[in-house]
């Protein structure tokens, strides 16, 4: 018999072929593997036993990093061929198959470029059908190395050998390189000139670091900016240059025991700062990002030193990362004192990820390397739709049947190069997938960027209210189905009623989303203004609740003068219902932060207060009016971290009054106000005991990286937006 089989799913890149083919071989079954735009086929020729159990162990045992979304089997006409095969890609139809993501170094590779017999010995390079880049070199679909990078790379014998040899673990390998054909690095000066090439050159970067210079190093999906972590003086150069005066800096050691830096996606892991560097790697914050060496470039350079280096990403606050040297020279130029680059074109920038445990399970704050563009499922079929996301962590979607396909961490669309970025993404996104999106979907947010390229799409748009779409995203990642109540939680979204919401109690009840409730609103002097300064959120509160003393003190006259007339006035100072400003007003309240120099600080200066103080017997009986909450958060007879535990226990129980009185019996905790872990674990404790399903985010993030996906949702299912008269006073 012959047997044609069908899959679709993460299979290319993952050493298939090579599997089906050692599987052939093992069974006594004939036919061929060949990658296509759908997936990978197989055809199997036989007796029918053999082939039956060829195809029975192919279905339960694929390879260890393939993920499988169909299997499809079909009896076809015999051949009456003898022998397997591996036959060149088919490009015809429509792409199915998944761009696997970028893949940490493996264990033998690691061994390979430690040992001296090795013939790739110390080389920067070395890949296999386990690890590797893979979504940052792939132009196209089916992955073959001629669709690649790699394919300004031809492979020399030896090589050629080892991807022909059924044997060898680089069987079919893509990527497969050594020092005689791959590519090479090179130190560059400011100016672009070679320095120096090879070992050569990894030693004096290596020198450089040493010295307390700061090095930009092109790594797999862009540059990192490293330096010395232990070295004060370093830390405090970069980030003067860097314009980033207090956001915590990534830290990459030679090895650390979390598991989750030991697997092909290697994220950065934020964990608990015990490490010996300096205040200013990581100021006032008792977490530490922290990742491993997981390329074979990093490994060599953290071998090299045996030491912390600071290795954050390499862009000016608020531009993509840098993937291209020539680029990094002039937008780095500033910042680095040497360039590490090498000649394997990034085709497109992905960033690190970002994990932190949550309620005792890992959460994805940011899901780029390792993670992105792996699709996920939808509990429902879905048009294909294309959807922009939103303002800050940006990300792009795009729908088809059942799956949402999300991209990596674009970032905040603040500046020119960033937009362009998001753009450059759409447009790669859509090329590779061939997708032609029957409408565009974005954030009802009017001067979004977002908002913008989906009207240049040329196809229909669709809004999206943003924290009906932070719904969705849970919706998605956990194949919801209706009833569901969330709490939708963050800094800013635009409402239909022209407020900033922010603050949000909605529930799904099918054909509709119905919010059921929100926090208090406020005003929120200087608009734009008040996000970067928690001292005029703590000013809206307080006149909002008749007590403007409790912010005076933060003020020097002119300012308070003009501030206030604003409030009188109702200039320029809209109205929030918004739970990530009430942390910034608590942050001020309490002394914590009245300025922040970059986003969500004052929240977690709020969040890492409270930690390791008890929580509080009893707190203001709060839902929706905060005004008791600040109230004691005023009493300065209480220190300053009860006072912040207090604030979260409050905001905790307050999510759970809503709940029960919304009904619905589960509830999702959704938006960035759910990245703090105190807020999280609090809530979803309080509703776990009034007897809900509780749902955190995990491979979806909370925060607007999510977006995208669920604006997909939303449109896609033709969601509305119920939204009853303003009724906080009757709750």
């Amino acid at each position: 018999m012959r047997i044609r089989v069908r899959i679709t799913g993460a299979v290319q890149g993952v050493g298939f072929r090579p599997h089906v083919f050692r599987l052939a071989a093992r069974h006594g079954v004939a036919g061929f593997v060949l990658n296509s735009v759908q997936g990978v086929l197989v055809e199997a020729e036989g007796g029918d036993g053999r082939v039956r159990a060829f195809v029975d162990e192919l279905r339960a045992s694929p390879p260890p990093l393939a993920v499988i979304a169909g299997f499809e089997t079909f009896e076809v006409a015999e051949r009456g061929e003898k022998e397997f095969r591996v036959e060149t890609s088919a490009e015809e139809g429509e792409p199915e198959a998944f761009l696997l993501p970028d893949l940490a170094l493996c264990g033998e590779c690691r061994r390979e470029i430690f040992d001296p017999s090795n013939r790739r010995y110390r080389y920067p390079f070395t890949t296999c059908t386990h690890c590797g880049p893979r979504y940052s070199i792939v132009a196209s679909l089916p992955y073959d190395r001629p669709r690649t990078t790699m394919a300004d790379f031809p492979m020399c014998p030896a090589c050629e050998a080892e991807y022909h040899d059924p044997a060898d673990r680089r069987f079919h390998a893509q990527t497969n390189c050594c020092p005689a054909c791959g590519p090479h690095i090179e130190l560059w000066g400011r100016d672009g000139r070679v320095a120096a090439s090879r070992e050569e050159a990894l030693q004096a970067a290596a020198n450089a670091i040493r010295e307390g210079r700061i090095l930009a190093l092109k790594g797999i999906g862009g540059f990192h900016l490293i330096c010395d972590a232990r070295n004060r003086e370093a830390v405090l150069e970069l980030r003067r240059r860097k314009h980033r005066p207090a956001k915590p800096f990534a830290v990459m050691l030679p090895d650390h025991p979390h598991p989750l830096l030991h697997t092909p996606a290697s994220p950065i892991v934020l964990v608990e700062n015990t490490l010996a560097l300096p205040e200013e790697v990581a100021p006032g914050n008792p977490l530490l990002g922290v990742m491993i060496p997981y390329s074979p470039l990093h490994a060599l350079l953290l071998a090299e030193l045996g030491f912390p280096i600071v290795a954050t990403s390499g862009n000016l606050t608020d531009d993509p990362i840098c993937h291209d040297e020539r680029e990094a020279l002039v937008r780095l130029g500033c910042v680095a004192d040497l360039f590490l680059v090498h000649n394997r074109r990034i085709l497109r920038p992905v960033d690190d990820s970002v994990v932190r445990e949550i309620g005792g399970e890992p959460v994805l704050l940011r899901r780029a390397r390792g993670y992105a563009p792996l699709p996920l499922e939808s509990p429902r079929p879905l048009p294909e739709l294309f959807a922009t996301g939103g303002h800050m962590k940006n990300t792009v979607a795009f729908s088809r049947n059942r799956r949402v396909f999300l991209s990596q961490h674009l970032g905040d669309l603040s500046t020119p190069a960033a937009l362009a970025h998001h753009r450059r993404s759409m447009r790669d996104f859509q090329s590779i997938y061939g997708v032609r999106p029957a409408a565009a979907v974005c954030d009802l947010h009017p001067d979004y960027g977002s908002t913008a390229t989906a009207r240049e799409l040329g196809v229909p748009v669709i809004g999206v209210q943003h924290h009906v779409a932070h719904l969705f995203s849970a919706v998605l990642e956990h194949g919801l189905e209706p009833p569901v109540f969330a709490a939708s939680w963050d800094g800013t979204g635009a409402g239909p009623d022209g407020a900033v919401w922010g603050g949000e109690f909605l529930v799904w009840e099918g054909a509709r989303v119905r919010r059921t409730g929100h926090l208090r609103p406020f005003r929120l002097p200087g608009g734009e203004q008040a996000v970067r300064e928690p001292r005029r959120a703590l000013l809206g509160v307080a006149w909002e609740m008749g007590r403007p003393e409790l912010a005076r003190p933060l003020f020097a006259e002119g300012e308070w003068t003009v501030l206030v007339r604003m409030l009188e006035r109702g200039l320029n100072s809209p109205w929030t219902t918004s739970a990530g400003r009430l942390f910034d007003a608590a942050a001020a309240l309490l002394g914590l932060c009245g300025k922040q120099t970059f986003e969500g600080e004052a929240a977690m200066r709020v969040e890492f207060a409270a930690r390791g103080a008890r929580l509080p017997a009893a707190a203001p009986e709060i839902e929706q009016d905060w005004a008791p909450l600040f109230e004691a958060l005023a009493d300065h007879s209480v220190s300053v971290p009860e006072r912040a535990a207090l604030f979260h226990a409050a905001l905790a129980a307050a999510v759970a009054r809503a709940a029960a009185r919304a009904g619905a019996p589960q509830a999702v905790l959704t938006g960035g106000c759910f990245q703090n872990a105190l807020l999280a674990e609090l809530a979803a404790e309080k509703l776990r005991g009034a007897g809900f399903r509780v749902f955190l985010h995990r491979a979806v993030p909370p925060n607007d990286g999510g977006l995208a996906a669920g604006q997909l949702l939303a449109a896609g299912w033709e969601v509305k937006l119920d939204v009853p008269g303003d009724s906080w006073r009757d709750c």
